[in-house]
Parts: structure tokens; C-alpha cells; sequence
């Protein structure tokens, strides 16, 4: 393959020790880009706007800005560019095989009475007490649940003209600082009901639909929360023809339930 010539080259600006386990949160790339300095320092990390591309096609990366550079996940690469990449527990050992064929990592067995979010727009009805499993292999444990209530029924759209567009990955994002142990839980029943919203909301309009569930970049996003319906369609009605995305997102913190947010961003 013609990409495999550019591995050296491809490698010599990836942060290896961040990029192959879980997700490339922001924590965890700013937390690999400072473990090298004896004095911690503060680092920012936030979600690069740059395209990136494999023999002329534009692939998908997951990519975070530090002092100017782009970290993003090694097993990324490897799927994009198409070379093996492996980690040997028993040798704390990072394998690059650029003979071999990218596989996907073997999914790791879920501990007994770990709850593991399912990729279904069902709606997500956790428990005090359950024991939720997260992307970064942690596991959350819900302790207050008093303040979610049950969601209401999504809306009803014309499904003749608007297809169901596909659901985003079910992720479970783990925070911890010294200000708390925080999780977000993507909800996909209410990312749907964003959608039905816009696709209500567009049934009088000419103009294309440029809609896409799950949110690419981090700029320009408005959040709000509890639901308001207005919130939604005045920010589609008001840039007629643009490309949007949406999300929704369960906001615990200490255990705690506290909201469902919602995300837009037009561009």
C-alpha cells in the first residue's frame, strides 16, 4: 500500500504514550505531553480543526492541538494508513508491524454487574448504585439519581422525506481533577429527539438539509440544557442552507446525575 511509505515520517510526530488506549481526551493528551517534565506545568489541550488526508482521500482523526501540535491516537493512524499496531501488557511493549494488515483491538470482557452503555437510541434509565463501565476502562459508580427524570416521547416527523440519519458512538467520557470525579454519558435517545426537532422544524423549507448526528469539532458549539424546543430550531431557522450538528449529553459529577445537555453547531 502506497500510505505504508509514510509511516516513518507519520510516527516520528505521534505522542505514542497517549494515543493507544481509550480515547484521546484532552486529559489524557495533555496529561502524556507533560509526563516527560519534572515540574508539571499547565498544558492546553483542545480539538484541531485541521483535515487530515491518506494518499489524497480525507480520513477521519481524532486529533488534539498542544503547543501548536497535533496529537492524535496511534491505533488511528494504524486503521487509517493500514499497519499493525499491538500492546504487550506483559512488557509495557507499543508493536509496530508495518508488514501486517491493521486489526481491531480484541474487546476486553466486561467485569460481572458492570453496566456497559449499548449503542441503541432506547432510552438510558440508570440506577443508584450501578456500576457504569467507561471508555478509559474505569468504572463509575451512579449514587444520585434524583434529579433525572423520565424522558418524554421523541416527536413524530415525516419519514417519507427524512431518513434516520445514523447514530454516533455510545461514549462514556471520564473527567478527574481536583475539582471532582465527572462523567458524560452521550444520550443517544435525545440526540434523536434534536433530530425529529430539525427535521419538524425544516418541513416547510426548500433548501437542502445539511444535518449530521454527533459533533466533528469543539468550535463554535452552543450548548443549553434543560430541553427547550425554541433553543433548538431559532438556531437552525436562523442560518438557512448551513451544515449542522447535534448532541446530547449526561452530565454526572460525584456520582451524581445533574443534567442532559444539548449541542448544536452550524457552520
Amino acid at each position: 500500500m502506497k500510505g505504508k511509505q509514510l509511516i516513518p515520517a507519520v510516527l516520528a510526530s505521534v505522542l505514542i504514550g497517549a494515543a493507544l488506549g481509550g480515547p484521546a481526551t484532552a486529559a489524557v493528551a495533555a496529561s502524556a505531553a507533560v509526563a516527560t517534565s519534572a515540574a508539571l506545568t499547565a498544558v492546553t489541550a483542545s480539538p484541531s480543526t485541521q483535515t487530515f488526508y491518506v494518499d489524497g482521500e480525507q480520513v477521519d482523526l481524532e486529533a488534539y492541538v498542544i503547543n501548536g501540535h497535533n496529537y492524535v491516537q496511534l491505533r488511528d493512524i494504524g486503521r487509517a494508513v493500514d499497519f499493525g499496531v499491538e500492546y504487550d501488557q506483559s512488557t509495557n511493549r507499543v508493536l509496530v508491524d508495518t508488514s501486517s494488515p491493521y486489526t481491531e483491538e480484541a474487546t476486553a470482557s466486561t467485569p460481572s454487574g458492570v453496566v456497559t452503555i449499548p449503542q441503541t437510541d432506547e432510552p438510558l434509565r440508570l440506577q443508584e448504585g450501578d456500576q457504569v463501565l467507561c471508555d478509559d476502562g474505569t468504572v463509575y459508580e451512579i449514587t444520585d439519581m434524583r434529579l433525572w427524570e423520565e424522558p418524554e416521547p421523541l416527536p413524530i416527523y415525516d419519514q417519507t422525506r427524512f431518513p434516520e440519519l445514523e447514530l454516533p458512538k455510545a461514549e462514556v467520557r471520564r473527567f478527574q481533577s481536583e475539582y471532582g470525579d465527572n462523567l458524560h454519558i452521550r444520550n443517544l435517545y435525545e440526540t434523536r429527539r434534536m433530530e425529529y426537532t430539525i427535521y419538524n422544524a425544516a418541513a416547510g423549507r426548500t433548501e437542502p438539509l445539511n444535518l449530521r448526528l454527533g459533533i466533528t469539532e469543539q468550535n463554535t458549539v452552543q450548548m443549553f440544557w434543560p430541553w427547550q424546543e425554541d433553543q433548538l430550531t431559532q438556531v437552525f431557522c436562523s442560518a438557512p442552507g448551513a451544515q449542522f450538528e447535534v448532541e446530547a449529553w449526561d452530565v454526572y459529577h460525584n456520582g451524581k446525575y445533574l443534567y442532559t445537555e444539548y449541542n448544536i453547531r452550524g457552520t
